[in-house]
Protein backbone atom coordinates (compact mmCIF):
# COMPACT_ATOMS: atom_id res chain seq x y z
CA UNK A 1 0.00 0.00 0.00
CA UNK A 2 1.23 3.91 -0.85
CA UNK A 3 2.08 6.07 2.36
CA UNK A 4 -0.78 8.79 0.73
CA UNK A 5 -3.13 6.31 1.95
CA UNK A 6 -1.49 4.54 5.23
CA UNK A 7 -1.51 5.01 8.78
CA UNK A 8 1.60 4.15 10.38
CA UNK A 9 -0.42 1.81 12.94
CA UNK A 10 -1.58 -0.59 10.53
CA UNK A 11 1.51 -0.52 8.09
CA UNK A 12 3.29 -1.73 11.16
CA UNK A 13 0.90 -4.38 11.49
CA UNK A 14 1.33 -5.38 7.96
CA UNK A 15 5.45 -4.89 7.91
CA UNK A 16 7.28 -7.93 7.14
CA UNK A 17 9.04 -7.18 10.70
CA UNK A 18 5.75 -7.67 12.32
CA UNK A 19 4.71 -10.33 10.28
CA UNK A 20 7.96 -12.44 11.30
CA UNK A 21 7.79 -11.49 14.57
CA UNK A 22 4.30 -13.45 14.76
CA UNK A 23 5.82 -16.18 12.97
CA UNK A 24 8.47 -16.59 16.12
CA UNK A 25 5.75 -16.08 18.39
CA UNK A 26 3.92 -18.84 17.11
CA UNK A 27 6.94 -21.39 17.05
CA UNK A 28 7.78 -20.44 20.68
CA UNK A 29 4.46 -20.87 21.85
CA UNK A 30 4.30 -24.58 20.28
CA UNK A 31 7.75 -25.18 21.54
CA UNK A 32 6.76 -24.40 25.28
CA UNK A 33 3.54 -27.28 24.54
CA UNK A 34 6.16 -29.69 23.19
CA UNK A 35 8.29 -29.44 26.26
CA UNK A 36 5.46 -29.66 28.73
CA UNK A 37 4.28 -33.05 26.32
CA UNK A 38 7.54 -33.97 26.34
CA UNK A 39 8.36 -34.57 22.90
CA UNK A 40 11.17 -32.18 23.29
CA UNK A 41 14.10 -31.35 25.34
CA UNK A 42 13.28 -28.72 28.03
CA UNK A 43 14.44 -25.03 27.47
CA UNK A 44 14.32 -25.07 23.54
CA UNK A 45 11.12 -21.83 23.73
CA UNK A 46 13.17 -19.62 26.51
CA UNK A 47 16.67 -20.18 24.56
CA UNK A 48 14.89 -19.43 21.15
CA UNK A 49 12.67 -16.67 23.18
CA UNK A 50 16.54 -14.92 24.38
CA UNK A 51 18.34 -15.52 21.29
CA UNK A 52 16.63 -15.50 17.79
CA UNK A 53 16.43 -11.51 16.48
CA UNK A 54 14.28 -10.95 13.36
CA UNK A 55 16.45 -10.16 10.54
CA UNK A 56 14.42 -9.49 7.23
CA UNK A 57 16.98 -8.89 4.56
CA UNK A 58 18.51 -12.11 5.49
CA UNK A 59 15.26 -14.48 5.45
CA UNK A 60 15.26 -13.28 1.77
CA UNK A 61 18.59 -14.12 1.23
CA UNK A 62 18.01 -17.79 2.38
CA UNK A 63 14.70 -17.54 0.57
CA UNK A 64 15.75 -16.79 -2.51
CA UNK A 65 18.17 -19.80 -2.82
CA UNK A 66 15.76 -22.56 -0.74
CA UNK A 67 12.46 -20.91 -2.70
CA UNK A 68 10.40 -21.21 0.51
CA UNK A 69 9.89 -18.62 3.10
CA UNK A 70 8.93 -20.68 6.39
CA UNK A 71 11.92 -22.65 5.82
CA UNK A 72 14.14 -19.13 5.23
CA UNK A 73 12.39 -18.34 8.05
CA UNK A 74 13.49 -21.59 10.28
CA UNK A 75 16.83 -21.61 8.95
CA UNK A 76 17.93 -17.67 9.98
CA UNK A 77 15.87 -18.16 13.69
CA UNK A 78 18.24 -21.20 13.78
CA UNK A 79 21.22 -19.30 12.92
CA UNK A 80 20.80 -16.96 15.29
CA UNK A 81 19.14 -19.28 18.32
CA UNK A 82 21.58 -22.49 17.88
CA UNK A 83 21.41 -25.68 17.77
CA UNK A 84 18.79 -26.15 19.88
CA UNK A 85 16.29 -24.17 17.52
CA UNK A 86 16.08 -27.59 15.46
CA UNK A 87 13.68 -28.44 17.14
CA UNK A 88 11.43 -26.14 16.22
CA UNK A 89 8.35 -26.91 14.17
CA UNK A 90 7.81 -30.34 15.12
CA UNK A 91 5.19 -32.60 13.36
CA UNK A 92 4.15 -28.88 11.70
CA UNK A 93 3.85 -27.81 8.17
CA UNK A 94 4.02 -24.67 6.80
CA UNK A 95 0.39 -23.36 7.04
CA UNK A 96 0.36 -23.76 10.88
CA UNK A 97 1.83 -20.64 10.94
CA UNK A 98 1.19 -18.61 7.91
CA UNK A 99 -2.71 -18.96 8.65
CA UNK A 100 -2.51 -18.65 12.30
CA UNK A 101 -0.14 -15.53 11.76
CA UNK A 102 -2.76 -13.83 9.20
CA UNK A 103 -5.52 -14.63 11.24
CA UNK A 104 -3.36 -12.44 14.26
CA UNK A 105 -2.83 -9.66 11.79
CA UNK A 106 -6.18 -9.64 10.37
CA UNK A 107 -7.60 -9.30 14.29
CA UNK A 108 -4.59 -6.41 14.93
CA UNK A 109 -5.85 -4.65 12.25
CA UNK A 110 -9.24 -5.25 12.87
CA UNK A 111 -9.07 -3.90 16.73
CA UNK A 112 -7.72 -1.02 15.27
CA UNK A 113 -10.84 -0.59 12.41
CA UNK A 114 -13.01 -1.28 15.05
CA UNK A 115 -11.62 2.15 16.86
CA UNK A 116 -11.64 3.84 14.30
CA UNK A 117 -15.43 3.33 13.62
CA UNK A 118 -15.56 4.25 17.07
CA UNK A 119 -14.59 7.71 16.64
CA UNK A 120 -17.03 7.78 13.82
CA UNK A 121 -19.96 7.16 15.80
CA UNK A 122 -18.41 9.85 18.09
CA UNK A 123 -18.58 12.57 15.86
CA UNK A 124 -21.75 11.72 13.72
CA UNK A 125 -23.78 11.73 17.05
CA UNK A 126 -22.10 14.78 18.24
CA UNK A 127 -23.11 16.27 14.57
CA UNK A 128 -26.41 14.99 13.98
CA UNK A 129 -27.54 16.38 17.86
CA UNK A 130 -26.21 19.74 16.69
CA UNK A 131 -28.11 19.82 13.66
CA UNK A 132 -30.88 17.63 14.79
CA UNK A 133 -33.58 20.48 14.13
CA UNK A 134 -32.13 21.92 11.30
CA UNK A 135 -34.39 21.27 7.88
CA UNK A 136 -32.91 20.72 4.62
CA UNK A 137 -34.60 19.17 1.85
CA UNK A 138 -34.98 15.47 1.97
CA UNK A 139 -34.23 14.16 -1.83
CA UNK A 140 -34.85 11.24 -3.80
CA UNK A 141 -33.62 10.25 -7.35
CA UNK A 142 -31.72 13.17 -6.72
CA UNK A 143 -35.40 15.69 -6.91
CA UNK A 144 -36.60 17.35 -4.07
CA UNK A 145 -38.98 15.04 -2.47
CA UNK A 146 -40.45 16.41 0.93
CA UNK A 147 -38.41 18.40 3.90
CA UNK A 148 -36.24 16.23 6.70
CA UNK A 149 -33.32 18.03 8.83
CA UNK A 150 -29.41 17.25 8.48
CA UNK A 151 -29.42 15.85 11.52
CA UNK A 152 -31.21 12.96 10.62
CA UNK A 153 -29.69 12.41 7.75
CA UNK A 154 -26.50 12.25 9.75
CA UNK A 155 -28.69 9.69 12.26
CA UNK A 156 -28.93 7.17 9.11
CA UNK A 157 -25.09 7.21 8.98
CA UNK A 158 -24.84 6.81 12.64
CA UNK A 159 -27.08 3.96 12.46
CA UNK A 160 -25.36 2.34 9.54
CA UNK A 161 -21.73 2.37 11.65
CA UNK A 162 -23.64 0.59 14.17
CA UNK A 163 -24.38 -1.79 12.32
CA UNK A 164 -20.94 -2.14 10.63
CA UNK A 165 -19.18 -1.88 14.22
CA UNK A 166 -21.31 -5.08 14.90
CA UNK A 167 -20.49 -6.94 11.64
CA UNK A 168 -17.14 -6.23 12.02
CA UNK A 169 -16.52 -7.55 15.81
CA UNK A 170 -18.20 -10.14 14.66
CA UNK A 171 -15.69 -11.05 11.53
CA UNK A 172 -12.77 -10.33 14.08
CA UNK A 173 -14.15 -12.92 15.95
CA UNK A 174 -14.55 -15.13 12.65
CA UNK A 175 -10.62 -14.82 11.66
CA UNK A 176 -9.54 -15.21 15.73
CA UNK A 177 -8.54 -19.28 15.10
CA UNK A 178 -5.90 -20.91 15.21
CA UNK A 179 -4.63 -24.27 13.75
CA UNK A 180 -1.70 -26.35 14.46
CA UNK A 181 -3.05 -29.42 12.84
CA UNK A 182 0.29 -30.23 10.84
CA UNK A 183 -0.02 -31.75 7.26
CA UNK A 184 -3.64 -32.19 5.80
CA UNK A 185 -5.26 -31.16 9.43
CA UNK A 186 -4.96 -34.97 11.47
CA UNK A 187 -2.48 -34.28 13.70
CA UNK A 188 -0.25 -37.37 13.05
CA UNK A 189 2.66 -35.96 13.83
CA UNK A 190 1.65 -33.32 16.47
CA UNK A 191 -0.14 -33.28 19.85
CA UNK A 192 -3.50 -31.56 19.54
CA UNK A 193 -2.92 -30.39 22.98
CA UNK A 194 0.11 -28.22 21.32
CA UNK A 195 -2.87 -26.38 19.17
CA UNK A 196 -4.63 -25.97 22.05
CA UNK A 197 -1.73 -24.51 23.70
CA UNK A 198 -0.95 -21.79 20.98
CA UNK A 199 -4.22 -20.63 20.42
CA UNK A 200 -4.13 -19.87 24.34
CA UNK A 201 -1.46 -18.11 24.19
CA UNK A 202 -1.87 -15.85 21.06
CA UNK A 203 -5.67 -15.32 22.37
CA UNK A 204 -7.02 -17.39 19.62
CA UNK A 205 -9.71 -19.95 19.63
CA UNK A 206 -9.37 -23.68 18.03
CA UNK A 207 -10.15 -23.89 14.90
CA UNK A 208 -12.39 -27.02 15.43
CA UNK A 209 -11.01 -28.98 12.18
CA UNK A 210 -8.61 -27.62 9.35
CA UNK A 211 -7.58 -29.22 6.11
CA UNK A 212 -4.17 -28.27 6.89
CA UNK A 213 -5.42 -24.73 5.90
CA UNK A 214 -7.97 -22.51 8.08
CA UNK A 215 -11.12 -22.80 6.01
CA UNK A 216 -11.00 -19.43 3.93
CA UNK A 217 -14.28 -18.89 4.40
CA UNK A 218 -13.99 -17.17 7.65
CA UNK A 219 -11.63 -14.69 5.98
CA UNK A 220 -14.21 -14.32 2.88
CA UNK A 221 -16.74 -12.96 5.54
CA UNK A 222 -13.29 -10.58 6.97
CA UNK A 223 -12.90 -9.15 3.78
CA UNK A 224 -16.60 -8.80 2.82
CA UNK A 225 -17.51 -7.22 5.79
CA UNK A 226 -14.32 -4.02 4.64
CA UNK A 227 -16.25 -4.14 1.40
CA UNK A 228 -19.49 -2.96 3.28
CA UNK A 229 -17.94 -0.36 5.38
CA UNK A 230 -16.04 1.03 2.40
CA UNK A 231 -19.73 1.03 0.55
CA UNK A 232 -21.10 2.96 3.89
CA UNK A 233 -17.87 5.41 3.92
CA UNK A 234 -18.83 5.64 -0.16
CA UNK A 235 -22.14 7.02 1.13
CA UNK A 236 -21.23 9.39 2.95
CA UNK A 237 -18.75 10.98 1.02
CA UNK A 238 -21.25 10.99 -1.58
CA UNK A 239 -23.86 12.67 0.05
CA UNK A 240 -21.04 15.06 0.79
CA UNK A 241 -20.42 15.65 -2.69
CA UNK A 242 -23.69 15.94 -3.79
CA UNK A 243 -24.44 18.57 -0.87
CA UNK A 244 -21.37 21.06 -1.78
CA UNK A 245 -21.80 21.18 -5.69
CA UNK A 246 -22.53 25.13 -6.60
CA UNK A 247 -26.12 24.59 -7.45
CA UNK A 248 -26.65 23.06 -3.95
CA UNK A 249 -24.07 24.13 -1.61
CA UNK A 250 -25.63 23.57 1.73
CA UNK A 251 -22.27 22.44 2.88
CA UNK A 252 -18.90 22.00 2.24
CA UNK A 253 -15.12 20.57 3.51
CA UNK A 254 -13.43 22.79 5.75
CA UNK A 255 -10.69 24.72 3.10
CA UNK A 256 -7.97 25.83 4.97
CA UNK A 257 -5.95 29.14 5.06
CA UNK A 258 -3.43 28.02 2.29
CA UNK A 259 -5.45 25.50 0.41
CA UNK A 260 -5.62 25.70 -3.50
CA UNK A 261 -8.56 24.27 -5.33
CA UNK A 262 -7.33 24.12 -8.27
CA UNK A 263 -3.93 25.17 -10.65
CA UNK A 264 -6.38 27.03 -13.22
CA UNK A 265 -9.04 28.15 -11.66
CA UNK A 266 -8.23 30.34 -8.05
CA UNK A 267 -12.07 30.28 -7.21
CA UNK A 268 -12.18 26.77 -6.82
CA UNK A 269 -13.02 24.91 -3.49
CA UNK A 270 -13.25 21.24 -4.38
CA UNK A 271 -14.69 18.34 -1.90
CA UNK A 272 -11.19 16.21 -2.71
CA UNK A 273 -11.11 14.56 0.54
CA UNK A 274 -14.63 12.80 -0.04
CA UNK A 275 -13.82 11.64 -3.84
CA UNK A 276 -10.66 10.30 -2.59
CA UNK A 277 -13.01 8.19 -0.46
CA UNK A 278 -14.92 7.10 -3.05
CA UNK A 279 -11.80 5.81 -5.01
CA UNK A 280 -10.39 4.06 -1.89
CA UNK A 281 -13.68 2.63 -1.20
CA UNK A 282 -13.45 1.16 -4.60
CA UNK A 283 -9.92 -0.12 -3.61
CA UNK A 284 -11.28 -1.87 -0.57
CA UNK A 285 -14.25 -3.18 -1.91
CA UNK A 286 -11.87 -4.92 -5.19
CA UNK A 287 -10.67 -7.37 -2.72
CA UNK A 288 -13.54 -8.75 -1.50
CA UNK A 289 -14.08 -11.28 -4.98
CA UNK A 290 -10.65 -12.59 -4.67
CA UNK A 291 -11.35 -13.18 -1.11
CA UNK A 292 -14.71 -15.14 -1.88
CA UNK A 293 -13.08 -17.04 -4.61
CA UNK A 294 -10.17 -17.85 -2.10
CA UNK A 295 -13.03 -20.17 -0.46
CA UNK A 296 -13.11 -23.18 -3.31
CA UNK A 297 -9.13 -24.59 -2.94
CA UNK A 298 -8.07 -27.73 -3.93
CA UNK A 299 -8.56 -30.94 -1.71
CA UNK A 300 -6.93 -30.05 1.89
CA UNK A 301 -5.10 -27.37 0.62
CA UNK A 302 -2.97 -25.24 -2.22
CA UNK A 303 -1.29 -21.97 -2.15
CA UNK A 304 -3.59 -20.20 -4.97
CA UNK A 305 -5.24 -17.95 -1.98
CA UNK A 306 -1.76 -17.42 -0.39
CA UNK A 307 -0.41 -14.48 -3.35
CA UNK A 308 -4.36 -12.53 -3.57
CA UNK A 309 -3.94 -13.09 0.54
CA UNK A 310 -0.44 -10.96 0.63
CA UNK A 311 -1.74 -7.89 -1.53
CA UNK A 312 -5.12 -8.10 0.13
CA UNK A 313 -4.41 -8.28 3.36
CA UNK A 314 -2.51 -5.12 4.32
CA UNK A 315 -4.46 -3.08 1.57
CA UNK A 316 -7.99 -3.79 2.28
CA UNK A 317 -7.05 -3.10 5.86
CA UNK A 318 -4.83 -0.83 5.58
CA UNK A 319 -6.71 1.26 3.02
CA UNK A 320 -10.06 0.63 4.91
CA UNK A 321 -8.43 2.45 8.49
CA UNK A 322 -7.14 5.52 6.44
CA UNK A 323 -10.76 5.68 4.87
CA UNK A 324 -12.43 5.51 8.48
CA UNK A 325 -9.60 8.16 9.67
CA UNK A 326 -10.10 10.79 7.42
CA UNK A 327 -13.88 10.55 7.23
CA UNK A 328 -13.90 11.17 10.58
CA UNK A 329 -12.10 13.94 9.94
CA UNK A 330 -14.25 15.46 7.09
CA UNK A 331 -17.49 14.68 9.24
CA UNK A 332 -15.97 16.84 12.52
CA UNK A 333 -14.89 19.56 10.49
CA UNK A 334 -17.36 20.25 7.61
CA UNK A 335 -18.90 24.14 7.09
CA UNK A 336 -23.04 23.35 7.17
CA UNK A 337 -25.13 26.10 5.96
CA UNK A 338 -28.67 25.74 7.46
CA UNK A 339 -29.32 29.36 5.39
CA UNK A 340 -28.88 27.80 2.23
CA UNK A 341 -30.56 24.40 3.02
CA UNK A 342 -34.05 26.40 3.80
CA UNK A 343 -33.56 28.25 0.50
CA UNK A 344 -33.03 25.40 -1.09
CA UNK A 345 -35.86 24.10 0.55
CA UNK A 346 -38.61 26.82 -1.06
CA UNK A 347 -36.95 26.13 -4.60
CA UNK A 348 -39.65 24.47 -5.83
CA UNK A 349 -42.39 26.89 -4.61
CA UNK A 350 -44.58 24.98 -2.43
CA UNK A 351 -44.37 21.90 -4.20
CA UNK A 352 -42.55 19.26 -1.52
CA UNK A 353 -46.08 20.06 0.13
CA UNK A 354 -48.04 18.07 -2.53
CA UNK A 355 -48.52 14.83 -0.98
CA UNK A 356 -50.26 16.62 1.43
CA UNK A 357 -52.59 18.16 -0.27
CA UNK A 358 -53.39 15.16 -2.36
CA UNK A 359 -54.41 13.00 1.20
CA UNK A 360 -56.57 16.19 2.08
CA UNK A 361 -58.37 15.93 -1.12
CA UNK A 362 -59.37 12.50 -0.64
CA UNK A 363 -60.09 12.70 2.47
CA UNK A 364 -62.63 14.95 1.56
CA UNK A 365 -64.30 12.33 -0.37
CA UNK A 366 -62.73 12.26 -3.86
CA UNK A 367 -60.89 9.42 -5.02
CA UNK A 368 -56.83 8.49 -4.57
CA UNK A 369 -57.21 8.88 -8.50
CA UNK A 370 -58.71 12.13 -8.92
CA UNK A 371 -57.02 14.08 -6.51
CA UNK A 372 -53.71 12.48 -7.50
CA UNK A 373 -54.13 14.09 -10.90
CA UNK A 374 -55.55 17.21 -9.46
CA UNK A 375 -52.62 18.08 -7.63
CA UNK A 376 -50.44 16.68 -10.21
CA UNK A 377 -51.54 18.97 -13.12
CA UNK A 378 -51.04 22.24 -10.58
CA UNK A 379 -47.49 21.15 -9.92
CA UNK A 380 -47.04 20.60 -13.52
CA UNK A 381 -48.26 24.51 -14.21
CA UNK A 382 -46.48 25.58 -11.12
CA UNK A 383 -42.71 24.69 -12.26
CA UNK A 384 -43.22 25.40 -15.65
CA UNK A 385 -44.77 28.87 -14.87
CA UNK A 386 -42.86 29.71 -11.37
CA UNK A 387 -45.77 29.91 -9.76
CA UNK A 388 -46.54 29.30 -6.12
CA UNK A 389 -48.36 25.88 -5.23
CA UNK A 390 -50.01 27.82 -2.07
CA UNK A 391 -51.33 30.70 -4.67
CA UNK A 392 -52.63 28.43 -7.04
CA UNK A 393 -54.44 26.58 -4.32
CA UNK A 394 -55.94 29.18 -2.79
CA UNK A 395 -57.70 30.62 -6.27
CA UNK A 396 -59.46 27.23 -7.05
CA UNK A 397 -62.88 26.90 -6.35
CA UNK A 398 -62.96 23.40 -6.21
CA UNK A 399 -59.99 23.11 -4.12
CA UNK A 400 -61.13 25.20 -1.58
CA UNK A 401 -64.27 23.56 -1.22
CA UNK A 402 -62.59 20.76 -0.18
CA UNK A 403 -60.12 22.13 1.91
CA UNK A 404 -60.26 25.11 4.50
CA UNK A 405 -58.02 27.51 4.17
CA UNK A 406 -56.51 27.29 7.82
CA UNK A 407 -55.91 23.43 6.95
CA UNK A 408 -53.91 24.70 3.69
CA UNK A 409 -51.91 26.92 6.15
CA UNK A 410 -50.89 24.08 8.15
CA UNK A 411 -50.03 22.07 5.56
CA UNK A 412 -47.35 24.57 3.72
CA UNK A 413 -45.84 23.70 7.20
CA UNK A 414 -42.50 22.47 7.88
CA UNK A 415 -43.25 21.50 11.59
CA UNK A 416 -45.39 18.15 10.97
CA UNK A 417 -42.19 16.57 8.92
CA UNK A 418 -40.13 16.88 12.23
CA UNK A 419 -42.81 15.80 14.70
CA UNK A 420 -41.47 12.35 14.95
CA UNK A 421 -37.83 13.30 15.35
CA UNK A 422 -37.48 12.96 19.05
CA UNK A 423 -38.98 9.43 18.49
CA UNK A 424 -36.45 8.43 15.90
CA UNK A 425 -33.69 9.92 17.99
CA UNK A 426 -34.61 7.77 20.61
CA UNK A 427 -34.58 4.29 18.47
CA UNK A 428 -30.81 5.56 17.23
CA UNK A 429 -28.96 6.87 20.37
CA UNK A 430 -30.59 4.55 23.29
Amino acid sequence: MIKRYSRKQLTEIWSEENKYKIWLEVEIAAAEAMEKLGQIPRGVASVVKKKAKINVSRIHKIESEVKHDVIAFLTSVTEKAGIKARYLHQGMTSSDILDTSFNIQLVQSGKIILSDIDQILKVLKRQAKKYKLTPCMGRSHGIHAEPITFGLKLASFYEEFKRNRKRLADAIDEVSTCAISGAVGTFANIHPNIEKHVAKKLGLKVEPISTQVIPRDRHAFYFSVLGIIAGSIERVAIEIRHLQRTEVYELQEFFSKKQKGSSAMPHKKNPILSENLTGLARMVRSTVLPALENIALWHERDISHSSVERNIGPDANITTDFALVRLTNILGNMIVYPKKMLENLNITKGLIFSQEVMLELTKSGLSREKSYKIVQSYAKKCFSENLNLYDVLLEDKLIISKISKKKINSIFSYSKHFKNINLIFKRVFK
